[in-house]
């Protein structure tokens, strides 16, 4: 007998020590013109028998593993993996997998792919059970959501979900300006984030919505800050997370880009839109995160309202610097050497790599476009 269960492809950087259930697999839209993860494949609902047995195979791997160990973690060796395994046909992959979870204190869980909520309320609402009933320290269920899924489901079934035990959603915003959806067939209107993020806030759901700073080119860059920031007003969720947009090959974004119709911001320029975005942003609370690597400053991250001017001033500080160190820091920033403005100190190496960007791409923005696409 086999305990492998199925994991998709993706989480959020939040949910990294997450146990990951698969509810179904892919994106059920599948359309939106930056996106490539699920560009090829197609989407399918997973059986409550499926996630649940999957779920059993966790667990079943994590007694295992417990009992090798004698219930202490940190006597965990290769040894003692493989003892927890014993004659069973499962990969060794899915017992570190399983270890990895547990010495993390299996705290939380994270229901995969793009959109579990499509599921019928009363399916997610056992599954979520079982996976309680069988993890009793799960602290948080998480799931990404579309804004057109949650608009369709009732109040009544949002709430049934968060009494079960999902605690936290996720859904991609994006722009909350209408021009920019439709542009990149995101399926949604402003009103539809408004009303989706409304009833999850009423049900009790900790929230959070990605902005892409970026997603309006450099025609609706502006636009782009400014309804997305009144979306954010009308909803006040609990997080609002920065995607900086990266146009890539292969995507109806990056075809765009190549045919001339949607042009790239600037790594400053989207600096600029994140700026007046976050100085748009009136009587909410949510907090400002900036946790991923596609975005160029890390730092831009607080509470509203009282670290608004913290960021602002943060954002204010980079762009005060001279070109040549906005470039400098650009470049070290994606080759990896900093984090954080004040990690910053420019190299002869970096002048070099600046000097070689400029002179193969003719600009930096130009290099970073083809730099940044390898960070997705």
């Amino acid at each position: 007998m086999s305990f492998a269960f199925e994991m998709g492809p993706i989480r959020p950087p939040s949910e990294a020590t997450s146990v990951l259930v698969r509810v179904t697999r892919n994106c059920p839209w599948n359309r939106c013109a930056f996106c490539n993860t699920y560009r090829a494949e197609k989407f399918s609902r997973r059986t409550v028998e499926e996630v649940m047995r999957d779920i059993d195979n966790i667990k079943t791997i994590a007694d295992r593993i417990l009992e090798a160990a004698g219930g202490d973690l940190t006597r965990i060796s290769s040894r003692i993996l493989l003892s927890a395994r014993g004659l069973d046909i499962t990969p060794v992959e899915y017992y570190r997998q399983v270890l990895f979870w547990l010495s993390h204190g299996v705290k939380s869980a994270f229901l995969q792919d793009a959109n579990s909520l499509i599921m019928s309320t009363d399916d997610l609402v056992t599954i979520i059970r079982h996976l309680k009933e069988k993890f009793p320290s799960i602290e948080r269920i998480t799931s990404y959501a579309r804004s057109k899924t949650i608009s369709k489901k009732s109040l009544e079934e949002m709430k049934r979900l968060r009494e079960a035990g999902l605690s936290r959603l996720h859904v991609g915003m994006e722009s909350g300006c209408d021009e920019v959806l439709t542009m990149v067939d995101k399926g949604v209107s402003a009103e539809d984030h408004i009303d989706a993020g409304r009833k999850a806030i009423e049900a009790g759901f900790d929230l959070s919505e990605y902005y892409m700073p970026g997603l309006g080119g450099k025609a609706l860059w502006e636009k782009n800050a400014r309804e997305s920031a009144r979306v954010v007003n009308a909803i006040n969720p609990t997080f609002v997370r920065i995607r900086s947009t990266i146009p890539l090959s292969g995507t109806p974004l990056g075809e765009m880009m190549k045919a001339g119709v949607w042009q790239a911001l600037s790594e400053e320029e989207k600096v600029r839109e994140i700026r007046l975005f976050i100085e748009l942003l009136d009587g909410v609370t949510s907090y400002i995160v900036s946790d991923h690597m596609m975005n160029l400053l890390e730092e831009i991250e607080g509470k509203l309202p009282m670290d608004k001017a913290k960021m602002l001033e943060t954002i204010d500080r980079f762009l005060s610097w001279s070109m040549e160190d906005k470039e400098i820091f650009i470049i070290g920033r994606r080759l990896g050497q900093f984090r954080y403005l004040d990690d910053y100190v420019p190299t002869n190496e970096l002048m070099q790599v600046r000097s070689k960007l400029i002179e193969t791409f003719g600009t930096v923005d130009s290099g970073m476009i083809e730099i940044l696409q390898n960070y997705i």
